[in-house]
């Protein structure tokens, strides 16, 4: 008997799917709640007495940061993933149990500048290290255990990041309503104790495959900037813009989601295409990268889904479907294939960057690269969002529309603005992924096994 159990739990330890997808799964599906912000963010504003423009800082800063610590701290992933996915964890935790604290501390004193600062802190900073260090933290791992399908697994765990949202949702709203007064912040108490554990079972059961080396020391002393010169560096610079402006174009068309949606006549119908929209997003992430397994160029992948959004933004722009698609049903079935569209492909470039970048820099040093490569979704994260909420304010007319028995303010001819703006650097996107990132063989790359 004795025997027989330990070569059970000798097989659940090295298991790929316990050892790398299982802790990917349950630190994403973690981390990737920080895209509910839109679902309490006027409830924190209202209850800490603050607008909800003010408020709106404290996502901005957390993706920021995701991408400026998964930038500075790749290299710690590198070293110690079980390092990393604890800083994750208590970060991560700790920044939510936080931000519970400021809502709270907020409620008693309305107006508070301190609340607010608390929130941007947590919220921003803190938990912003936590998902930066936590969305690398199985990358590279899974890609070891999963060495023959580095892109479906890769696709695994950041599918969990996508979903996240659409999971959490729900259960984030029944705690809001069902907590009664002061909801806000005892959810955020809540959550915090569930994605610890979450995170922290992630943490322990996740390991590297038994056969994997470390690169030997001559290899391991190389710089970040060595590794990248094994290639041009036009390669990379180019990896970094499609990655980049792929990022910016879908946060500007997601960020507008609802509004537009509501422009189109299907105001009803807001809640059920934004659900739908996030399973486009998993999807997308899961699909592309597992579909890009099968390439000999991984870069083909980002070439279809920069094509797919020139076109489907160029039918809506030529037919002025944001316009008139309250009054014919076919443009505003191509609004919605937009949406979805574009929403599959922001979610693809995530989960096929690592993949990628492996192909043409090696496993060596691929989560210091990958962390590098995420500075690109900061800088998005700042950009994205505010270029389109700058658009719809500057150009069009806004106009009244019932919604629900109320009129409420929209700019259709604004967001057909933000269109013009992202095909434009769709096609920029498509030149660079064209001429700058070259085919990578994947047996080009030195790896050190």
């Amino acid at each position: 008997m004795g025997e027989v159990s330990e070569k059970k739990a000798s097989g659940w330890r090295s298991n790929k799917w316990f050892r790398a997808a299982i802790p990917a799964l349950l630190l994403h599906c973690s981390i990737g709640t920080v895209y509910c912000w839109s679902i309490f963010s006027q409830e924190i504003a209202d209850y800490i007495g603050h607008t909800k423009g003010a408020t709106e800082w404290a996502f901005s800063f957390a993706i920021f940061f995701l991408g400026m610590s998964a930038a500075f701290l790749g290299n710690v992933v590198e070293k110690d993933i079980h390092k990393s996915s604890l800083i994750a964890t208590i970060c991560f935790a700790g920044g939510m149990a936080g931000t519970g604290f400021f809502i709270w501390y907020g409620g008693q004193n309305p107006g508070s500048v301190l609340a607010l600062i608390g929130i941007y802190l947590c919220y921003g900073l803190i938990m912003g290290i936590g998902l930066g260090t936590g969305y690398l933290s199985p990358v590279k791992t899974l890609m070891l255990w999963f060495s023959d399908r580095k892109g479906l697994a890769t696709g695994l765990a950041v599918a969990g990041f996508g979903a996240a949202k659409a999971i959490a949702s729900p259960i984030m709203q029944a705690l809001l309503g069902g907590l009664g007064d002061g909801g806000i912040y005892k959810m955020f108490f809540i959550l915090a104790v569930v994605y610890f554990v979450m995170m922290f079972v992630g943490h322990l059961l996740l390991k590297k495959p038994e056969g994997w080396h470390e690169p030997a020391k001559k290899e391991k002393g190389q710089g970040i900037m060595d590794v990248l010169k094994t290639r041009p560096m036009v390669n990379y610079i180019g990896i970094w813009l499609m990655f980049y402006i792929n990022i910016t174009c879908g946060l500007a068309l997601i960020s507008q989601e609802k509004m537009i949606v509501k422009c189109i006549g299907l105001a009803g119908a807001v809640g059920v295409i934004s659900t739908v929209s996030a399973i486009f997003n998993a999807g997308g992430r899961l699909g592309f990268s597992a579909w890009a397994d099968k390439m000999k160029d991984r870069n083909t992948v980002y070439k279809m889904i920069f094509v797919i959004s020139i076109v489907l933004t160029g039918i809506v722009l030529v037919t002025g479907g944001i316009k008139n698609g309250s009054s014919n049903i076919v443009l505003a079935i191509l609004v919605l294939a937009l949406i979805f569209m574009v929403n599959a492909g922001y979610g693809g470039g995530f989960s096929n960057v690592p993949t990628l970048l492996s192909d043409h820099y090696g496993m060596g040093s691929i989560s210091a690269i990958h962390g590098i490569t995420l500075s690109a979704w900061a800088f998005a994260g700042l950009t994205g969002n505010q270029m389109a909420a700058w658009i719809v304010k500057t150009f069009g007319e806004e106009v009244q529309i019932e919604s629900h028995g109320e009129m409420i303010t929209v700019n259709p001819s604004g967001y057909q603005y933000v269109l013009y703006a992202t095909i434009a650097l769709y096609i920029i996107a498509l030149l660079v992924s064209m001429f700058m990132v070259k085919p990578s063989e994947a047996g080009e790359a030195v790896d050190v096994h």
